[in-house]
């Protein structure tokens, strides 16, 4: 790489910020203001530093966008699932970055009609996302959102299935989800904060009349909750759900009489978390309650919802962490979660013997997929592990028997699933905890200490990182890279409790999981720290900030994507989106034991003078979740702190927001940059 250029240096404007007597100096808070022509300014020249640097790389980062788009099968499609008499697909046509809607009517030799043509939508603009999709219960009418810049503030429109015109409803400024009441005429929608994008009201809108007329029918007052509406599998009930992290509320409402109130289902009780599912004349609760920390699965009729009704049916288990539910006439599917893998179970109604589906792998997912019919014997679900292409079962769960709709292609010719090796091992954290490491290569690598390793991790909000495949990951692996995935504290891989070990005042274990996994896999020489690596994003990109500042000397390089690394200001600040609904998450600052414990942590306030490992740090102009001073003001602050000559990139898409480019191939030429950092670096290295 050229090193020549010099990098930008960010004026220093002091800013002072108290609270609990505590007084902070924040140098690059004026970066706090994307109308400043100065931020603009700043951010465009960081821009033109790292191309500039990377000039020589640009050969790598083409050759890398060819390998990997090569890989995918431009003219793919969806497997077709039927619905409401019709069979509904999604494919792309060569060339084109965006996907087309369409259905077929009754069988899939009809004539297609084409729904949404994404590529036509898209045309004009750097920035396109097609939001919720719903048909009218008649078939006649689609609603659809879009939004054209990436800050998840979209416009509903509604298409008319038989004309293909637009009807002249159009909503704007809201958050994209909205459903049909069944008389196909109303349609129920969320809206948002205007400065927060808090989710914190629904509206009912009917055809043909304009926005301003549109009636609130909820507005949430709880700054610390979201709503959102949706429709029941069965059709019959509408739901509005109020939740907060460790709250949930539900308003239901019979799709057929729109213009009726919402009922309460069950008030909000802190701590009481639950989910509704309808069936017949009763509703299964998915719920945490009488302290049934990993979920298990209730019962109430549909007349008489409140808690002291309801009646178990899965009890709470220990071991097994109860995660979603799919119901048919026949069988109550159970998806479950045990030791960190996947289960799915099949429980006949009818009192036959339950089971589960067979899974022999330790490094992959398994989850129900399209599953919209009530009267069938079929379960669609979704099988891939790290080194099997992601494949589409239908499952007869009355014969037992399987089909394999779809596997996906890796073109090229050059792939074989037989050449890599997956393993799952477990690394000891520093206070006795096994921390489940999932890893592939390639089969002929010897563990020398010599391997160049991407270690992956996420670790928040009880989400899990599950074994996925990825064709594009072949790059790294097919130039000898190991790749694993740290199962750490903060998500639920190992259940419930391993997320509440890994939040609020106990946020600390998440990163100490995350080092402790990458000196065991340097232990037992994998790699070395020469040729380590870790990557991740969003609250994985606090992650990778807290990780530089405590272990810099065990990484050669860290990719952050949209990172959220200046925690204190941000969860200060309750103009900002989500801040108020995630303290449960990480605790409310305004109180002195949560503002102290975040700032033992925060990466941006504990950059000091000391060496940092290569870094590449991207971020988007339009972020609506994390925004794009925060990673901005991390590299400002390290550039004038850090003792090391290394690289510091930061790379911001002026033109998205915190999903990255849309459309399918330019999401690859993001990509195709953290690989050639990543491949970069090991040829110095080596």
């Amino acid at each position: 790489m050229n090193i020549k250029p010099i990098p930008p240096v960010a004026k220093i404007i002091p800013h002072k910020l108290v609270k609990h007597k505590h007084t902070r100096i924040d140098d690059y808070y004026w970066l706090n203001d994307r109308e400043n022509p100065e931020v603009i300014d700043y951010l465009n020249k960081e821009n033109e530093y790292y191309h500039s640097v990377t000039a020589d790389t640009k050969a790598l980062q083409e050759e890398l966008f060819e390998e990997m788009k090569s890989r995918i099968k431009e003219d793919d499609q969806s497997v077709p699932y039927f619905y409401n008499g019709y069979y509904y697909i999604t494919r792309f046509e060569k060339g084109q970055n965006y996907p087309i809607y369409s259905r077929k009517k009754e069988t899939l030799s009809a004539v297609e009609e084409i729904l949404f043509d994404c590529n036509e939508l898209a045309k004009g603009q750097s920035y396109f996302h097609l939001g919720g999709l719903s048909v009218s219960p008649d078939n006649s009418k689609a609603l659809f959102s879009v939004d054209v810049v990436g800050r998840r503030i979209y416009t509903i429109q509604i298409k008319n299935l038989l004309t293909g015109q637009l009807l002249s409803d159009t909503i704007k400024n809201v958050t994209g989800t909205a459903v049909w009441a069944n008389d196909n005429q109303t349609i129920f929608y969320s809206c948002q904060d205007e400065v927060t994008l808090r989710s914190d009201k629904i509206f009912k809108h009917k055809l043909g009349i304009s926005q301003e007329e549109d009636v609130l029918v909820y507005f949430e007052k709880d700054e610390t909750f979201n709503v959102e509406i949706a429709k029941s599998k069965s059709n019959k009930y509408l739901a509005i759900e109020s939740g907060s992290t460790l709250t949930t509320e539900y308003q239901i409402l019979d799709a057929n009489t729109p213009d009726e109130k919402f009922r309460l289902f069950q008030k909000r009780v802190r701590g009481l978390e639950y989910s509704i599912n309808h069936y017949g004349d009763s509703f299964y609760i998915l719920t945490n309650k009488d302290e049934a920390e990993n979920f298990k699965l209730m019962k109430t009729p549909e007349t008489a919802t409140s808690k002291e009704n309801w009646v178990e049916v899965i009890p709470h288990r220990a071991d097994v962490l109860l995660e979603d539910i799919e119901i048919f006439k026949n069988y109550l599917v159970l998806e479950e979660r045990a030791n960190g893998l996947n289960t799915i179970k099949i429980i006949p109604w009818n009192g036959d013997e339950a089971y589960y589906l067979p899974f022999e792998s330790e490094t992959y997912t398994a989850c129900a997929s399209t599953n919209v019919d009530f009267d069938t014997d079929i379960l669609r679900y979704s099988y891939q592990s790290l080194a099997t292409p992601s494949s589409v079962i239908d499952f007869n769960m009355k014969t037992k028997e399987k089909v394999v709709l779809k596997e996906q292609q890796v073109l090229g010719g050059k792939f074989d699933k037989n050449n890599y090796k997956e393993e799952r091992v477990w690394a000891t954290a520093r206070d006795g905890v096994k921390v489940p490491i999932s890893l592939v290569y390639k089969k002929e690598l010897l563990k020398d200490g010599k391997n160049p390793l991407l270690q992956y991790a996420y670790g928040s909000y009880g989400y899990s990182i599950d074994c996925s495949f990825s064709s594009t990951r072949l790059s790294l692996l097919d130039r000898g890279f190991v790749f694993a995935i740290a199962h750490i504290r903060g998500g639920e891989d190992l259940g419930r409790n391993w997320y509440e070990t890994g939040k609020l005042l106990q946020k600390k274990n998440t990163f100490t999981d995350f080092i402790d996994c990458s000196e065991f896999l340097i232990q037992e020489k994998y790699t070395s720290p020469e040729h380590l690596y870790a990557e991740g994003g969003s609250a994985g990109g606090l992650l990778m900030g807290a990780v530089a500042n405590i272990a810099p000397n065990l990484y050669n390089g860290i990719i952050a994507q949209v990172a959220f690394v200046d925690v204190v200001t941000t969860m200060l600040d309750e103009s900002i989106p989500l801040t108020t609904g995630e303290y449960d998450e990480w605790g409310n600052p305004n109180q002195k034991i949560y503002y102290e414990y975040m700032l033992s942590y925060s990466p941006y306030d504990n950059v000091v003078a000391q060496d940092y490992p290569n870094m590449y740090i991207s971020t988007g102009l339009h972020d609506s979740q994390v925004q794009y001073w925060e990673p901005a003001k991390w590299v400002a602050k390290l550039r004038v702190m850090k003792t090391d000559s290394n690289l510091l990139f930061l790379d911001t898409n002026m033109d998205a927001g915190h999903g990255g480019a849309s459309g399918r191939f330019e999401a690859l030429k993001e990509l195709a940059k953290e690989f050639s950092f990543l491949l970069e670096l090991e040829k110095i290295k080596n």
